[in-house]
């Protein structure tokens, strides 16, 4: 199984910033990494007016896109309450990838960085950190028992994923 790795925190914290930081640093370092993103909104990557949305919303269980480019699979789950992290992670080619990060999921059992933003609206005593928090990336110094990032250090954040994979 390919490694999962999440990136927790709450809203506004600046999640997708850091990942958007550090895909491509990670993938500089030879690592070639793929994201699950976890939303809770009622989302949608298709348009309406596409042949495939119509298709899609005709009644197909599941649609399959495919150009030169890219290809991606819907699935609709409609009488599927909870998302399932490991069947969504079984789903990914784990002959393209060396990691799969992960945004969101933090209820998860899976190893997590927490990050903590001084002005996101949230006191350090309100972090969980559990056994899965193998680190926290923090704006402001912090008192905890794993490692302490710097959040704006991308490079280090990375130094440290890479590291951790090696413990693998």
């Amino acid at each position: 199984m390919i490694p999962l790795l999440a990136i927790a925190a709450w809203s506004g914290t600046g999640k997708t910033t850091l990942l958007k930081q550090l895909i491509p640093v990670l993938c500089q370092r030879g690592i070639r990494p793929g994201l699950i993103k976890h939303t809770h909104h009622n989302m949608d990557v298709d348009k309406p007016g596409k042949d495939s949305y119509e298709l899609r919303k005709a009644g197909a269980a599941q649609t399959l896109v495919a150009s030169k480019q890219r290809w991606a699979l819907m699935t609709e789950t409609p009488e599927e309450e909870e998302l399932d992290l490991v069947f969504l992670a079984s789903r990914m080619d784990a002959s393209k990838l060396d990691l799969i990060l992960v945004e969101g999921f933090k209820h998860e059992e899976i190893a997590k960085i927490v990050l903590f933003r001084e002005d996101a609206g949230h006191q350090p005593e309100e972090l969980v950190i559990d056994q899965h928090v193998i680190a926290v990336a923090s704006d402001v110094s912090l008192s905890v028992d794993v490692p302490l990032l710097d959040i704006n250090d991308v490079e280090g954040i990375a130094d440290f994923v890479v590291r951790w994979m090696r413990m693998l």
